[in-house]
C-alpha cells in the first residue's frame, strides 16, 4: 500500500509505479486549469485504480487489455450509483494517459467483417487525404455526401457502381434543392465530383461521371456586398471588450477579423507559434492549406498580448481556447458568428443582412479600403483572394469609377 497525500497543488507518492504516472497525470490537470476540488475527485478515483494494480501485483507492462478492463470494473463496482458516471469519466481519461505512455493497452474491439461500404469509405478517405490533400472539414463533407448518395441510389446495401446513371445524380441534386426554403449551399456538386473522380480513378466505374454533374442553379446576386460603417465596426468590437478572460479573448478575435480581414476558420486555427513578435507578423492558415504572413497592427498585437498575459489558460498551443477547463481549442468557427450575434444584441445595431456571419467584417474592411482609395488588386492582396474575379464584387461600390465607363442613357432627341 502506498502513502498518498494532497497538499495544495502537489501529490506526494513514494511508489514509482504506478505513482509516477498518477503524479504526471494530476500535474497535467493542474496545468489545464482544473480547480483543487476537481483534482481531488480525480485523485480519489485514480488512487483506487492504483490500489487495484498493487493488489493484483501488476508490474509495468502487465496492464494488457483484459487486465485494464478488469481493474476498471473492480473500481466502478465499489462506487456508488451517484458517483459512477463521473468516476467512469475520470478513469477513462487516466487509462488514456497510461495508453499514450505505453504503460497499458485497451481491449481489442470485437472483430467485425467490413462491408463493401466500409471498404469504399476507407479507400475514399485515403484518396481525399493523400491524393487531394483536402482539409479535415472538406473531407468530412465529402464523406457525408458519399453516404447520402449511396443510400439514395442503393439503399442499405451497396450495389454495382457501374449502374449509376447521370440522371440519378441529377435527381439526387434536385432532391437536395427541394423544399420551401432556398438552398444556400453551393458545394454539393463539388463534393459529388470528388466522389466520381475517385470512383473513375480507382477503376470502380468505367465512365467518369464527374463530367456529367451539373451546377446548382444560383441566382447571381444583384445587391452590393453587405457591410458596416467603420464606426459601427468599432462599436461592435468595443461591445465585446470586458476585463475578464473571455472578454479579452472575444475582443482580440473580432479585432483580428476587422483589421486583417480574416475568415472565421483562420482565426481559430492560429497557433501561439504563428505570431512572430520580433518581425511583427502573423502566419495565417488559409483555404486550400495555403499559408500567408501578414503584418500585425499595433492594436491587434496589444489585444493579443493582453489576452495571453491576463486571460489565456491551459496547455493547448492554439492561440484562442475555450474559457472552460481544460481550455481546449475550438472545434469549429461557429464561435465567431455567435460572438458577432452577441455584439449586435449588446449594441442594438441592426445587422445588414438576416444571416449574421463574420464575413460582414471582412466585407466592411474591403469596402472601407476601397473608399479610401485602395485598388482592387490591393484589396485582393489583403483578403488573400487567389482569383482577381473574386475581388471584382467590390467594384460595385466604386460609383465614381463605374460612372466613368457607363454609357449615356438613350433618350428621344439625343442624350441631354
Amino acid at each position: 500500500m502506498t502513502s498518498t497525500k494532497y497538499v495544495g497543488h502537489e501529490t506526494i507518492d513514494d511508489a514509482e509505479w504506478p505513482g509516477s504516472h498518477r503524479r504526471k497525470f494530476l500535474g497535467q490537470l493542474i496545468a489545464q486549469g482544473y480547480v483543487p476540488y476537481t483534482i481531488r475527485q480525480y485523485e480519489r478515483t485514480i488512487s483506487r485504480f492504483c490500489e487495484e494494480i498493487e493488489k493484483h501485483c501488476l508490474g509495468v507492462g502487465a496492464l494488457d487489455g483484459p487486465a485494464t478492463e478488469n481493474l476498471r470494473e473492480a473500481v466502478l463496482s465499489n462506487t456508488t450509483d451517484r458517483a459512477r458516471t463521473h468516476a467512469k469519466y475520470c478513469l477513462g481519461r487516466f487509462i488514456e494517459h497510461l495508453v499514450e505512455a505505453g504503460a497499458a493497452s485497451l481491449p481489442e474491439p470485437p472483430f467485425k467483417e467490413p462491408t463493401a461500404m466500409d471498404c469504399l469509405r476507407e479507400e475514399y478517405d485515403a484518396y481525399l487525404r493523400r491524393q487531394r490533400g483536402l482539409s479535415e472539414a472538406t473531407i468530412y463533407h465529402c464523406m457525408r455526401f458519399l453516404a447520402r448518395f449511396m443510400a439514395f441510389r442503393f439503399g442499405e446495401m451497396l450495389g454495382d457502381l457501374n449502374t449509376i446513371m447521370p440522371d440519378e445524380i441529377v435527381a439526387f441534386l434536385c432532391q437536395l434543392k427541394a423544399g420551401s426554403r432556398p438552398y444556400r449551399d453551393k458545394t454539393p456538386p463539388s463534393h459529388l465530383r470528388n466522389l466520381f473522380k475517385f470512383l473513375f480513378w480507382s477503376g470502380k466505374t468505367k465512365r467518369n461521371l464527374a463530367n456529367s454533374i451539373p451546377r446548382l442553379a444560383q441566382n447571381k446576386p444583384s445587391h452590393l456586398p453587405r457591410y458596416l460603417k467603420p464606426e459601427e465596426v468599432r462599436q461592435l468590437i468595443d461591445a465585446m471588450r470586458t476585463n475578464d478572460a473571455i472578454g479579452r479573448r472575444n475582443y482580440a478575435m473580432l479585432l483580428l477579423i476587422a483589421r486583417l480581414g480574416l475568415r472565421a476558420p483562420e482565426v481559430i486555427a492560429i497557433q501561439l507559434d504563428d505570431v512572430d513578435w520580433r518581425a511583427g507578423e502573423i502566419l495565417i492558415r488559409g483555404k486550400g492549406k495555403l499559408h500567408d504572413r501578414m503584418p500585425v497592427p499595433i492594436d491587434v498585437g496589444e489585444a493579443i498580448v493582453d489576452y495571453i498575459k491576463n486571460g489565456r489558460a491551459g496547455i493547448s498551443r492554439a492561440l484562442f481556447v475555450s474559457g472552460r477547463t481544460p481550455h481546449q481549442p475550438f472545434k469549429d468557427a461557429q464561435i465567431v458568428n455567435a460572438l458577432l450575434e452577441q455584439a449586435f444584441e449588446r449594441t442594438g445595431l441592426k445587422p445588414p443582412q438576416k444571416y449574421v456571419g463574420s464575413h460582414v467584417l471582412r466585407h466592411s474592411l474591403a469596402t472601407d479600403m476601397l473608399r479610401k482609395g485602395a485598388s482592387l488588386d490591393e484589396i485582393g492582396d489583403v483578403l488573400r483572394h487567389r482569383s482577381r474575379m473574386t475581388t471584382t464584387i467590390y467594384a460595385k461600390h466604386d460609383i465614381e469609377a463605374l460612372r466613368s465607363v457607363s454609357r449615356a442613357w438613350p433618350v428621344q432627341g439625343g442624350a441631354r
